[in-house]
């Protein structure tokens, strides 16, 4: 194969694979080329992925080292997602009965997903996390995307348990959106004890969903180091989870005059 040749097919099993670390032996078996050469063509690949902003790709010394490509999105891309979120939440068709909003056109939107799920890889990918955690049902595909980014396995949090999981744990918790008691339960088997879990999840109003996952996955002695939400209401001002990032801010729901206030964060990096 020509440099080129090699050159770009390295550069589609590196992005196919986000965070996953392969071997020089692996390109250079695959290719049938020696390391020295394949060491030349990742060093153009590295050079042309940063020119354009598209990813970093990274290489690591010693017996377990390798090359890895590391997802990123720009600055403008961000604020190119976070204008494009706005737009679509004011529209006054999305007002639902009690000042709710419809959003799954948007969280099943597989475009969108995976553009957020890339802003939140680049947010929390220095967390040395083992997981991603969110709860069912609309912040699965943006959760299932970050998950990817950073080559980690998604954990479900499910409303009610399932026969299908085994052994489960189930918790209630005060969910600030319905105001009510909610149940949630996870497998036992879902995660291990002394890890680390990046909550994902659509939206966020008082923070008792955040809460809830923090509270059970502490029963599983695992530490929380992120929560990252697509949208967060304003109001309440306070909420039951402290340390949280989001895309969007949701103001005001004008059910009358049909308005909607939504407001980018700027200060996302």
């Amino acid at each position: 194969m020509k440099r080129t040749d090699r050159v770009g097919a390295i550069i589609k099993i590196l992005t196919q694979n986000p965070s996953r670390v392969f071997s020089l032996g692996y390109f250079a078996e695959k290719f049938g080329a020696a390391k020295s050469s394949i060491s030349e063509d990742i060093a153009a690949a590295r050079k042309m992925m940063a020119a354009m902003e598209l990813g970093v790709i990274e290489t690591t010394a010693g017996a377990t080292g390798g090359v890895k490509y590391m997802p990123h999105i720009s600055d403008g891309d961000v604020d190119a997602l976070l204008s494009e979120l706005c737009s679509k939440l004011e529209d006054p068709g999305r007002i639902l009965a009690g000042g709710f909003l419809y959003t799954s056109d948007i969280m099943f939107d597989s475009s969108l997903a995976k553009r957020t799920g890339e802003v939140f890889a680049r947010k929390f990918r220095d967390k040395k996390a083992n997981y991603v955690v969110t709860v069912e049902t609309k912040g699965i595909p943006v959760a299932l995307m970050t998950a990817d980014m950073l080559n980690l396995p998604l954990v479900v949090i499910r409303r009610e348990s399932k026969i299908s999981e085994g052994s489960t744990l189930s918790i209630n918790y005060f969910s600030g959106s319905s105001d009510r008691v909610q149940k949630m339960s996870i497998a036992k088997r879902a995660v291990s004890p002394g890890t680390r879990a990046i909550i994902i999840d659509d939206f966020m109003r008082a923070g008792g969903s955040a809460k809830g996952i923090s509270d059970m996955m502490r029963e599983f002695d695992v530490e929380i180091v992120g929560t990252g939400v697509v949208i967060a209401s304003r109001e309440p001002e306070k909420k039951k989870v402290d340390d949280y990032y989001a895309l969007v801010y949701l103001g005001k729901v004008d059910e009358i005059r049909k308005k909607i206030e939504v407001f980018p964060n700027k200060s996302a990096f």
